[in-house]
């Protein structure tokens, strides 16, 4: 199929930061999403939180399921845009490649431990993830992912006019324009970002009790999904299964509202702007794939539903709090003595230390750190803490 003319097209595409040869059988984007998919980060995300810890149900959503879910959604709006399919999913694939054990428990102690050397943000830790840390290929550190793809991970959440230190570092080296916009593709991965976890964690919170039929009623388009669902003809069905299919029914509706009305504005904005090229739409001044204002509200809504009935709920709060002390604590004690790491990495934090750079040294931790599963976190923190447990 034909793309669009502001889509990103391969004859316009900006290479990638080490020169390679292309392949013969994919498309630079195909490239950068198989190399993704074979990445040591990727594995990693089966067992990293998205609301409930790894060991909480193996049906619960994690990670790895919810970039899927997002690379799903965005394919298909990229489709119906006529843009470049490969690169919205491969920008979907590894936004969260960077994102540490226990969520944002996890992230909000890292950020503690970071605070006074250079900080920490999983998003830009996702850019580190395939440009610094994966160490895979012969003639370069990470993935060697192409310019707009490396643009949709930095660009998460929009244009960044004021960088963290490593992320303005590396824009030094490989200017990524990150004062402008990302293209629509970019645009197209970030706010389906918002639509797979509001539609996973509605189902994921009903599925495990912290939510019923009866508070969800009291958001405007939930319950307008719920009543439609409710409608259909369950005859037939006992009360389980019923209030199962009904559930799904219900979550289904949602994320199809939530994208026909992306999908109707955007067409909307990029009529009005008429942008040319994939650089038009990086200088346009304004996002262009975003809800229209009576869907943004429905939007908001969700999500401080979501944040005040579900991820503050007593269970949850449990479980982030206890996570939230353990990676705490390992960092706590990693940070001071970076002897207690495994071998290549204590290697990498002492010859930093030994060389007076404590920052970098601390980013060799919290590196190693981010990169835990939930399962193995919780292991490392009884290594490092109970006696009973062999190092």
């Amino acid at each position: 199929m034909e793309m669009a003319r502001y889509a990103v097209q391969r004859q316009g595409a900006r290479g990638r930061q080490f020169t390679e040869e292309e392949s013969q059988t994919r498309t630079p984007w195909q490239r950068d999403r198989d190399r993704v998919l074979h990445s040591s980060g990727f594995r990693q995300l089966q067992y990293k939180t998205q609301v409930f810890l790894n060991h909480e149900g193996d049906f619960f959503r994690t990670r790895l399921t919810h970039s899927l879910e997002v690379a799903q959604i965005s394919r298909s709006i990229a489709r119906t845009l006529g843009v470049n399919e490969d690169l919205t999913e491969v920008i979907a694939l590894a936004h969260d490649l960077g994102h540490t054990p226990f969520g944002h428990a996890g992230e909000d102690a890292l950020q503690a431990a970071m605070k006074d050397w250079g900080g920490f943000d999983h998003n830009i830790q996702s850019l580190r993830q395939v440009t610094e840390i994966e160490a895979r290929y012969h003639g370069f550190d990470g993935l060697n992912l192409t310019w707009e793809t490396l643009e949709g991970l930095a660009k998460h959440h929009g244009p960044v006019r004021r960088p963290a230190p490593w992320l303005a570092s590396f824009d030094g080296r490989y200017p990524l324009e990150l004062s402008s916009h990302a293209s629509v593709e970019a645009q197209i991965a970030a706010i389906c970002d918002d639509v797979a976890y509001h539609g996973h964690d509605l189902d994921d919170g009903l599925r495990a009790g912290l939510l019923s039929f009866e508070d969800i009623e009291a958001v405007p388009l939930l319950k307008t999904c719920l009543e439609e669902a409710r409608s259909l003809d369950w005859s037939g069905h006992g009360a389980f299964d019923r209030d199962q299919r009904i559930r799904h029914e219900t979550v289904r509706r949602v994320i199809n509202r939530l994208v026909g009305d992306l999908i109707a504005r955007s067409r909307q904005t990029l009529a009005e702007l008429k942008p040319q090229s994939a650089d038009e739409v990086r200088q346009a001044g304004r996002a262009i794939v975003e809800f229209s204002p009576e869907m943004a509200e429905r939007n908001r809504e969700i999500r401080k539903f979501l944040h005040a009935r579900m991820y503050r709920h007593w269970r949850v709060r449990r479980m982030t709090r206890k996570a939230r002390i353990a990676l705490a604590e390992i960092c706590a004690i990693l940070g001071d003595e970076p002897e207690l790491l495994p071998t290549p990495w204590q290697e990498m934090a002492l010859e930093r230390r030994r060389a007076g750079n404590e920052v970098a040294a601390r980013r060799v931790v919290a590196d190693y750190i981010a990169g835990m599963t939930d399962r193995f976190a919780m292991e490392e923190h009884r290594r490092l803490m109970d006696l009973s447990v062999l190092g």
